[in-house]
């Protein structure tokens, strides 16, 4: 049995859930979202169906499908609803939670029912847009509004405005709350530059360009859930026994849960969803939270991932299971990440994420792959954790050697070969394939560099890589040489191991 509106009757579980799913094709389609990505799902799709069940937002999604790959019959067949697996560790106790939900109306094809997505723009129910079309989607391009459909994301979101625009008259009351989530610094200015040129290069009337000002908010926003997907196979297989139904869309997603948004009280207002769950939060700043999810979550992974490939983990709780590892990443978030944040943050609150984020890397329910946290590893280093290196050192003029590690790590993991049209690594007897864009460099550095000393100084100073001469922090490099030579010679965990041992006797 399937996942559906019609077969809700059949599934267990709480009669008053089964009414609410039943009536929620009636609630009005207020939100307009691009993209069907777990992520989507798994936290603004997610907000929207809590909210809903409380009778708090009392309205649903269309989701357009952007990309010509694959179709959209995985949401057709379950009436595009679909199960949340929340499985984590909360306040220190395991939690399992099933949620079906039903936040989407239904799920469009930009390419083969654009005028049906045009149609959604004249809706007076319509009041927001969300996306995530991944970092590359908010891209300025020479893009045609008038196409069928526009090739962009930019130019879609435009094109929707536009037809707004006209089939209201440009009446001051009929703007949009428009919310991207794409993982970009200021992702709502971004996005709102770039849409505000693309209306120049169009030749949109000047009526127009005042509407779009005026009557429309593009709120920066910050995303933070883990949400692999699908599981594998097998744990597929024992949670639909546990279900009772078959779901071609269920989703893994972690406990912890944010959505933090920039806006006044009409973006409140108008996004009453978050009234049902904490996780979402909407302030006039968010610099905060974006700079403690940014140091401390993504620069841990970033500084730690090219040392667990090295020492053979394959996921993250598989290495949050080894108490010299876990310990090593403890002493990194507190020692020297927490303490060196570019912008201001109470110690407390620092701490606290902190926290937070070596529960979530415990969590033995979510399979996070650590060669995926390398993708574009040189450029997650430049953002995530320079600018921390920096500040710790304008702070304490000293090495922070936890970060050095991590860097000497990098650097390893970057020694490759190319084969098949594809850089590759060998840790633990095992090839692994280096993605990112500087995989070339690296490669003939290590392959023409008469000794590590001079790999290290050449990578450090490097300033396009880091925009900076890491090479002139004092004593960095030597750090950065001296923890190369030693994993290389004894691997990455009898260090881990020496390095832990002398932070206890600190």
């Amino acid at each position: 049995m399937i996942l559906n509106k019609e077969n809700l009757i059949s599934i267990r579980g709480n009669e008053e859930l089964r009414r609410f799913h039943a009536k929620a094709s009636d609630l009005p389609e207020k939100v307009l979202q691009f993209g069907t990505g777990v992520l989507l799902r798994g936290l603004p799709d997610y907000f929207i169906d809590k909210a809903n069940k409380s009778g708090i937002f009392n309205g649903r999604a269309v989701v357009v499908k952007s990309t010509s790959k694959g179709n959209t019959d995985d949401f057709d067949r379950q009436d595009s609803m679909y199960t949340v697996a929340v499985r984590g560790i909360e306040s220190g106790q395991k939690t399992e939670e099933n949620i079906i939900c039903s936040s989407i109306s239904r799920v469009i094809n930009a390419h083969t029912e654009w005028n049906d997505i045009l149609a959604i723009a004249r809706s007076r129910d319509l009041e927001i847009i969300i996306s995530n079309t991944t970092e590359a989607g908010i891209q300025l391009t020479d893009d045609d509004i008038s196409a069928n459909p526009p090739g962009s994301f930019p130019g879609k979101l435009l094109a929707v405005l536009h037809e707004r625009y006209k089939a209201f008259n440009g009446d001051k009351d009929r703007g949009l709350v428009i919310v991207p989530t794409e993982l970009i610094s200021d992702n709502g200015r971004v996005l709102r530059e770039i849409v505000f040129t693309l209306a120049k290069q169009n030749n949109l009337e000047e009526g127009f360009f005042h509407w779009l000002e005026h009557s429309n908010t593009f709120c920066n926003s910050l995303v933070d859930r883990i949400v692999p997907g699908k599981p594998d196979a097998e744990a597929l297989e024992v949670l639909e026994e546990q279900l009772g139904y078959k779901d071609d869309l269920l989703i893994i997603a972690e406990v912890y849960r944010l959505w933090a948004i920039e806006g006044d009280e009409r973006v409140k207002d108008i996004l009453s969803f978050w009234r049902a769950d904490p996780g979402v939060v909407i302030t006039p700043d968010i610099a905060t939270f974006k700079e403690l999810k940014l140091r401390l979550l993504n620069g841990s992974h970033s500084l730690t991932c090219g040392l667990a490939v090295l020492a053979g983990f394959d996921t993250v709780h598989s290495a949050m299971i080894d108490d010299q590892f876990s310990a090593f990443i403890t002493e990194l978030l507190h020692r020297d990440l927490a303490r060196a944040i570019p912008h201001p943050v109470e110690p407390e609150d620092a701490l606290q994420f902190s926290n937070k984020v070596l529960d979530r890397f415990r969590n033995p329910f979510i399979r996070h792959q650590w060669i995926g946290i390398c993708v574009n590893y040189t450029l997650k280093l430049k953002m995530r954790v320079v600018p921390v290196l920096l500040r710790y050192y304008e702070t304490f003029n000293t090495v922070p050697q936890h970060i050095a590690f991590g860097f000497a790590a990098y650097l390893l993991f970057m020694r490759s070969e190319q084969r098949e049209k594809s850089f590759q690594g060998i840790a633990q007897g095992k090839n692994y394939k280096i993605d990112d864009e500087h995989a070339s460099y690296y490669s003939d550095l290590w392959s023409n560099a008469g000794s590590v000393e001079e790999v290290v100084s050449s990578a450090l100073s490097n300033e396009q890589l880091w925009s900076a001469d890491l090479s002139a922090l004092p004593g960095f490099a030597d750090a950065v040489k001296e923890h190369v030579r030693t994993i290389s010679d004894t691997g990455v965990m009898e260090n881990m191991k020496k390095m832990n041992s002398k932070n206890q006797k600190a």
